[in-house]
C-alpha cells in the first residue's frame, strides 16, 4: 500500500507551524538526510491553514513536502482537526464541546505547538457529534487529502495524535441525543433502561442525562463505554473520509501506551485504536514516566500486543531533555531528565528489541517557545548537531543498512506468560475507588509485569478476546468480570489453560453487582474454592502477607480466604486461613491467591515478592525462553518466518555487565552466527553463552540452529 517505505522509518516530528524557523528549513532537511533520517511527520493544523471560510494557506506545508521530495525523504501527514480556526469556534458556538458543569470549551494555545485553536487535549474544541462540526472538519480533511495524496514525498496519514480524549467532555445536546439513541439500541425501551439503571420513574427520553458524578453504578459504566465507542467512531469517520479519497497511502495512528491506566477514563484503548489502521505506534518519553527499564518495556510490549502482528513504531521517542514540567520536578537528573547519547541508545534498542520497526523523535530540534521549550529534540536549539544527534545518526544508518534487513524482518517470540487484560475491571475500579483515588488496577497490572520482568520472564499483555493464543495467564486484580468473559475463561481452562488468579475474582459482575456466591459468575467451580471471609480495607492492609512455598509474600488492598470445594490449599495467611488454592479443572488447572501480590510488589520490590513470581511461573511449568545469570540484563528473542533466531541482550545500567545466557530447551542448541550490534562477540561456555554488554548498550546476535 502506498509508496515504498524505508527499511526502518527513522526521523522526527518536524514542523508544528511556529517551529522551526522558516529560514532554517532547507539546511535542517539537508542535515537530516546526511544523518540518515528518512521520514518526518508534520502537524497539518486546521486552525493554522483555513484562515477564513474556504481560504487556505498551504504555503508552509507545501514547502515541507517540496523539501522532503528534494531530499528523498517521506512524510506522514498528521491531520489536526483538533486545532480549529478561531473563526469556526466564534461562528459556531453550538458546535463547541461542553463540560459536565455546562461551561463550553474555549480555544487556547497549544502546548506542543504554541499556536492557537486548541482545546481539551486530544479532544480539541469542536464536538463531531454536531453535524455542522463534522461538515466543517470534513471539508478541511477533503482539501488536505486532495492536495497531497499524489505528492512524491507522501507516505501516509496519522489520523489521531496520541489516541485518547479528555475526561471532561462532551455534555453538549448533540452528544446527549446520541447517547440516548445508543441506550435505546442497547436496552430497547425507556422502561428497560429505568430498570437497568435503578431509575424507575422516567417518563421521557429527554429526562435521561449522562452522569456528572462518576460512581459505581450501571449508568456510569454505560457512560464510560459509550464515550469510548463514540470517540472511536469519530476516528473511523476520519479514516473512512480519507480512504474514500486516497486508496494508496498508509493509515497510521499512535497512542500513549495507556491501556493499563487510561483506557476507562480517557479511552486510551490501544487494541481498539490499532485495529483501525495499517501502522500503529506509541508515545513514550522517559522524562515523563521514569527511566526504570521495565516501564518502557511494558509500553513496547503493550503496543506490540495491541498491534496484533501489524507493523508498529515508537512514534515519539525522547531525544532531549525536559524542563520545568510537573512530571520531572523532584526527580534525579539521571532519571530521564537530562538525555545523554547513551540514553538514546538503550531506549531505542529496547524499542527495537520489543518489535518496533520505526522510530521518530517528538521533535527534530526543540521548540523555541511555550512550556515545552528545549524539550525532546536530539539536535540543538539552532538545529546544529549534538552528541545526541550523532548517536541518533549512528542508529539510523545502522538500522537501514542492508545487513540489518533480515534482523528487522524478525519478530519477537511469544511471551513466556500472558497478563490478562479485562477492560471492564479497569472501568469498575475507576468507579469504585473514585473517592479513595486509589490506582489499584494499574498498580496491580504494572506490579505483575514488573514481577515477571525482574525474573527475566517475558510477560505479554493479553486482551480477554485473545486468550486462546496462550497456554498460561496471570490475572491481576480481577475484581470485576462480565459473565461472558468468565465463561470464556472457564472454557479456556477446560481445554488446557493454566490460570493464576489474584483475589476476589469477579466479585462484581455485570453492571457492577456483587455476587452472593463468591467467587462470582460461576468461578467457584473453576477455582475449587468458596469465599470464607473477605476484607476490603486498602488503608490498613499494607502489611498483609501470606505463606507460599516457603516464602512470606506481601499482598495488599483486599483479603479473601477460602473454604475448599474441590481444591487444595497451597498457602495460608497468618493464623492458618487458606490464602492460596490449587485446582484441576478439565485439562487445565488454576491457582487462586486471595490477595494481590502484584500490588504488593509494585509498592516495594522485595526479594520474596520477586521470588514469588518466579515460583508462580515454575508452578505453571514455564521455562523462560532465555535464562540470564545477572538480572541487570534483559534478554529477548526474535524469530524470522524461516526460523532464523536473534538474541537481544540489553544493559540499561551504568556499569558493564558480564553474564551467562542460556536458551531454553525448546530452541534446541543454536550457536552464535554473527553479531548485528555490539563490539564483543559472545563466547560459548558450559552455561550457554558468556556475553559482555557495556553500560546502556546492547548485544544482538544471530543464532544458527545446529
Amino acid at each position: 500500500m502506498g509508496n515504498e517505505m524505508p527499511q526502518v522509518p527513522y526521523g522526527a516530528v518536524y514542523f508544528r507551524k511556529s517551529n522551526p524557523p522558516r529560514e532554517d528549513w532547507e539546511s535542517d532537511y539537508a542535515v537530516a538526510k546526511e544523518d540518515g533520517m528518512n521520514l518526518f511527520r508534520h502537524w497539518f493544523m486546521w486552525g493554522a491553514i483555513e484562515t477564513a471560510p474556504g481560504v487556505y494557506d498551504w504555503q508552509d506545508y507545501d514547502r515541507q513536502m517540496e523539501l522532503a521530495a528534494a531530499q528523498g525523504m517521506k512524510t506522514i501527514i498528521a491531520e489536526m482537526i483538533t486545532s480549529v480556526p478561531e473563526w469556526v469556534a466564534a461562528a459556531h458556538p453550538h458546535a463547541v464541546q461542553v463540560r459536565a458543569d455546562g461551561t463550553k470549551v474555549r480555544t487556547r494555545m497549544g502546548v506542543s505547538s504554541a499556536t492557537g485553536g486548541f482545546g481539551e487535549g486530544s479532544s480539541g474544541v469542536l464536538c463531531l457529534d454536531c453535524p455542522d462540526a463534522m461538515e466543517l472538519a470534513g471539508r478541511f480533511l477533503k482539501e488536505l487529502v486532495l492536495r497531497y495524496r499524489d505528492h512524491p514525498a507522501m507516505a501516509g496519514y496519522d489520523v489521531w495524535n496520541e489516541c485518547n480524549y479528555s475526561p471532561h467532555v462532551c455534555y453538549c445536546e448533540h452528544t446527549k441525543k446520541k447517547f440516548r439513541r445508543w441506550l435505546r439500541d442497547k436496552y430497547g425501551g425507556l422502561k428497560e433502561l429505568g430498570l437497568a439503571w435503578h431509575r424507575y420513574s422516567y417518563s421521557s427520553w429527554d429526562q435521561v442525562e449522562p452522569p456528572v458524578q462518576l460512581e459505581p453504578y450501571p449508568e456510569c459504566i454505560d457512560w464510560l463505554d459509550f464515550r469510548k465507542i463514540n470517540f472511536y467512531e469519530q476516528m473511523q469517520w476520519r479514516i473512512d473520509l480519507i480512504r474514500s479519497l486516497d486508496r494508496k497511502n498508509r493509515m497510521t495512528a499512535h497512542g500513549i501506551a495507556g491501556s493499563i491506566n487510561a483506557m476507562a477514563l480517557m479511552g486510551a484503548d490501544d487494541w481498539l485504536a490499532a485495529s483501525k489502521v495499517e501502522v500503529y505506534g506509541f508515545t513514550w518519553v522517559a522524562s515523563r514516566k521514569g527511566s526504570e527499564a521495565w516501564k518502557q518495556w511494558h509500553a513496547v510490549d503493550l503496543t506490540r500486543a495491541a498491534a496484533g502482528g501489524k507493523p508498529f513504531w515508537h512514534a515519539e521517542a525522547q531525544g532531549g531533555p525536559l524542563w520545568l514540567q510537573p512530571q520531572v520536578l523532584g526527580r534525579p537528573r539521571e532519571d530521564g531528565r537530562v538525555t545523554e547519547p547513551e540514553d538514546i541508545r538503550i531506549w531505542q534498542m529496547t524499542s527495537f528489541a520489543g518489535g518496533a520497526r520505526g522510530l521518530l523523535f517528538p521533535r527534530w530540534r526543540p521548540l523555541l517557545d511555550g512550556p515545552l521549550f528545549g524539550a525532546f529534540g536530539a539536535y540543538a536549539m539552532d538545529g546544529s548537531r549534538t552528541e545526541r544527534s550523532a548517536m541518533a545518526s549512528a542508529i539510523a544508518n545502522w538500522a537501514n543498512a542492508p545487513k540489518q534487513r533480515e534482523l528487522f524482518e524478525a519478530a519477537p517470540v511469544q511471551g513466556d506468560i500472558g497478563i490478562l487484560v479485562t477492560p471492564e475491571t479497569q472501568t469498575f475500579d475507576l468507579l469504585l475507588n473514585r473517592e479513595a483515588r486509589g490506582p489499584f488496577y494499574s498498580h496491580s497490572m504494572w506490579g505483575a509485569y514488573q514481577g515477571f520482568f525482574d525474573n527475566n520472564i517475558q510477560a505479554d499483555w493479553v486482551h480477554i478476546d485473545h486468550i486462546d493464543r496462550y497456554r498460561t495467564l496471570y490475572w491481576p486484580y480481577p475484581i470485576m468480570c462480565l459473565f461472558k468473559h468468565a465463561e470464556a475463561i472457564k472454557r479456556w481452562v477446560v481445554r488446557g489453560g493454566v490460570l493464576i488468579s489474584e483475589g476476589c475474582p469477579a466479585y462484581f459482575g455485570d453492571r457492577g453487582k456483587v455476587g452472593t456466591v463468591q467467587p462470582n459468575q460461576g468461578l467457584e467451580e473453576l477455582f475449587g474454592a468458596l469465599q470464607d471471609r473477605v476484607e476490603f480495607m486498602p488503608d490498613i492492609l499494607e502489611n498483609l502477607t501470606f505463606e507460599y512455598d516457603g516464602l512470606t509474600v506481601r499482598g495488599g488492598l483486599y483479603m479473601q480466604s477460602y473454604s475448599l470445594a474441590g481444591g487444595t490449599v497451597k498457602g495460608t495467611y497468618e493464623g492458618g486461613l487458606p490464602a492460596v488454592v490449587e485446582h484441576d479443572y478439565g485439562r487445565g488447572k488454576t491457582l487462586l491467591i486471595g490477595t494481590f501480590p502484584s500490588e504488593g510488589y509494585y509498592r516495594g520490590q522485595d526479594e520474596a515478592g520477586r521470588r514469588f513470581f518466579a515460583e508462580a511461573a515454575a508452578w505453571a511449568g514455564i521455562s523462560p525462553h532465555v535464562h540470564v545469570s545477572d538480572r541487570r540484563l534483559t534478554a529477548r528473542l526474535s524469530e524470522r518466518p524461516d526460523g532464523c533466531l536473534y538474541l537481544w541482550v540489553l544493559n540499561p545500567g551504568r556499569e558493564e555487565v558480564v553474564a551467562d545466557v542460556q536458551l531454553s530447551a525448546e530452541w534446541g542448541d543454536p550457536r552464535p552466527d554473527g553479531v548485528h550490534w555490539g563490539d564483543s562477540a559472545p563466547v560459548l561456555s558450559e552455561n550457554g553463552l558468556t556475553v559482555r554488554v557495556p553500560a546502556k548498550d546492547a548485544l544482538i546476535v544471530r543464532m544458527r540452529k545446529v
